[in-house]
């Protein structure tokens, strides 16, 4: 379980750089900061998930400012904070179900959607960085061994 939650804590760091360098960008950024949100939203959608709870309400695109998303990463990093804590290594292949925003049932184990989660957001925050380079900003650096080092 240890390298998951050291990838939360990268996790949370990357989605960190990713707020304060937006806060910083003198640019219009509607497109980046909606992306971002759905980032910080569908952590909040899968957390739900794990706790064996109902996400169809949660949004899995909306539009907001950085505002809602530094609010989203402090709640986020609470949040799974919390679920670590109140789990063991054996809880992480229990099976969860779940029905997507499309009402469909799934089934998925703990450590499948923990993984999916974290390789989400570095997906899309890579997206990020290209939307930036594009705009003429420098992208930021969220590579996991730079977190390490």
């Amino acid at each position: 379980m240890k390298t998951i939650q050291k990838m939360y804590e990268h996790l949370n760091w990357a989605n960190q750089r990713i707020l304060a360098t937006l806060q910083n960008v003198e640019a219009d950024n509607e497109q980046v900061v909606r992306l971002f949100l759905h980032i910080l939203n569908a952590e909040q959608v899968w957390i739900t998930r794990l706790r064996r709870m109902d996400s169809s309400q949660l949004p899995i695109w909306s539009d907001g400012d950085l505002a809602i998303c530094a609010n989203l990463i402090e709640q986020t990093e609470a949040d799974f904070k919390t679920f670590f804590s109140e789990i063991e290594e054996a809880d992480l292949d229990h099976l969860i179900s779940y029905k997507n925003s499309k009402n469909k049932e799934f089934n998925n184990s703990m450590r499948e959607i923990l993984t999916h989660v974290a390789l989400h957001g570095q997906y899309h925050r890579g997206q990020i960085n290209m939307r930036l380079r594009a705009g003429g900003f420098e992208p930021i650096n969220t590579d996991f061994i730079t977190f390490l080092r």
